[in-house]
């Protein structure tokens, strides 16, 4: 008998709710609704709109139910670090701040005067980046904010949306581990790190693990979406963890790595157990909680942000494209004529992207890319680049080398960009499936309910119900010499 879950998959950009029935062995996908995810600047800060995104997944549930299928589960997952309080009553407090609020600047190196970075990625093994949770913590408690007197618990955004579905305030597992405040050698909250810094650790909630049935939908939820009763399942609840439990390997082969593309590129591979040393501290990489107690072990690379940046831009000054007629223009640019680094600080913030790779390349004594075809082509060379060094670096870590790049998500569409990856990593390319992150989510919420077995059997699953494209490289020599130029611009 089919088995039906909704996953709620909400990125940075964009929302979705996917119904996703598991059949036997094939596994199909039916987007219910879609929606921009509503952010805005408030009290010069920017915010996600929490309420308008509650309203959105309720809608989504609303659809579902009256698609007339009886839901088997239902998973969200979101991207990392961000969170929300709940209050002594149960009430949610406030709007939670968007990770690229400027409240952080500063905040790593007010830190490090406190605990050595050593330390802090000691008791962590997470990428220093000022949006994590722990620097935004710290901005809120050096900005004297009311909101940490009076909160009762910490959760991060697919927590609390599970909350508001069940009423139940837990953490998952992947979701925990981006905080920087999670040490995944003793497998528990790094309290003695953050006592240190004076945050408080009461909020911290109870960690599950990815496939743990929260609770049943709140009665309120369910009437007012005249949906049935149905668990609420935490998938991995990090957007990232979720496509990587969909990357369509087979065996036990330690040959691959990954990378999963949308607004950010998270390029890394799967280990049994955290590596935090020395390499993995110089080359600044992570260690972040997946599927079955797994750790994916990754760089987070700017991504495709750069390019949805600039088409904001350009709408901004009246002209709309789509990403397709952006890349169509990138193809017929020059290739490899200006190279930016897309980890350039500047770069994550929003607005102006086209003049910040203008100022960038002025700087580092490049030519201006002139063109709207040309500004694409600098951000998609300069990824290709960025993941070719994050390749020498894993490699480098981990003592192997790797043979074949798995590429997940919505940045499969663009095949410009695959193939430069295959291309300038000198690596074979298996690209897909697009919906990575919702097909996971699906299967691990299936994983909970005893219809899938195990991860190798999700992933067998995924082999057996999407097709992926393969890009063999091709035309390396002008990548080695672009890659020296890309190097000599830190």
């Amino acid at each position: 008998m089919p088995r039906n879950f909704l996953a709620f998959d909400l990125g940075a950009e964009s929302g979705r709710a996917l119904l996703g029935t598991l059949d036997g062995r094939k596994l199909s996908l039916r987007e219910i609704h879609r929606f921009a995810n509503p952010m805005g600047r408030m009290n010069g800060h920017l915010h996600w709109n929490l309420l308008q995104q509650w309203e959105e997944l309720k809608t989504g549930l609303r659809k579902a139910a009256a698609a007339g299928e009886k839901l088997d589960g239902i998973g969200v997952d979101t991207w990392g670090v961000d969170f929300g309080f709940i209050g002594g009553n149960g009430e949610v407090l406030g709007f939670p701040y968007m990770y690229r609020d400027s409240r952080t600047d500063g905040m790593m190196d007010e830190v490090f005067a406190r605990v050595p970075r050593e330390k802090v990625f000691g008791a962590t093994g997470i990428q220093f980046m000022q949006l994590n949770s722990l620097f935004q913590l710290v901005a809120m408690k050096r900005a004297g904010s009311p909101v940490l007197s009076c909160a009762r618990t910490m959760l991060f955004m697919p927590d609390l949306f599970n909350y508001l579905f069940t009423g139940v305030a837990k953490s998952e597992f992947s979701i925990a581990t981006t905080s920087q405040m999670y040490d995944p050698r003793k497998r528990a909250w790094a309290t003695e790190l953050l006592s240190q810094l004076d945050l408080p650790t009461h909020v911290l909630p109870e960690i599950v693990p990815s496939g743990t049935v929260i609770g049943e939908l709140r009665g309120d939820v369910s009437k007012e979406c005249s949906a049935r009763p149905v668990p609420v399942i935490a998938p991995a609840e990090h957007d990232t963890g979720s496509a990587v439990a969909a990357v369509p390997v087979s065996g036990g082969g330690d040959d691959w790595c990954y990378i999963s593309s949308g607004t950010w590129s998270l390029m890394g591979v799967e280990l049994p157990e955290p590596l935090i040393n020395e390499k993995s501290l110089k080359y600044n990489y992570t260690n972040e909680g997946g599927v079955g107690g797994t750790i994916r072990f990754l760089k987070n690379i700017m991504g495709l942000w750069l390019v949805q940046e600039g088409r904001r831009h350009w709408q901004r000054d009246g002209t709309e494209y789509t990403y397709s007629e952006l890349t169509k223009m990138a193809a017929d640019s020059p290739p490899l004529a200006a190279l930016i680094d897309p980890d350039h600080a500047p770069f994550g913030q929003p607005g102006e992207m086209p003049v910040k790779i203008a100022d960038y390349c002025r700087k580092t004594g490049q030519t201006p890319p002139g063109s709207v075809g040309a500004v694409v082509r600098t951000c998609l060379d300069s990824l290709a680049l960025t993941y070719r060094k994050t390749l020498e670096g894993l490699e480098d870590i981990l003592g192997r080398r790797i043979n074949t790049i798995h590429i997940v998500g919505g940045g499969t569409q663009n095949e410009l960009l695959t193939q430069m990856t295959a291309d300038a990593c000198g690596r074979t390319v298996v690209a897909g499936p697009v919906e990575a992150t919702a097909i996971g989510n699906i299967l691990v919420q299936a994983m909970a309910t005893g219809d899938v077995k195990s991860l190798a059997d999700a992933r067998a699953i995924v082999r057996e119900s999407f097709d992926v494209k393969r890009y063999e490289p091709r035309d390396t020599a002008k990548w080695d010499e672009a890659y020296e130029r890309y190097r000599a611009l830190a």
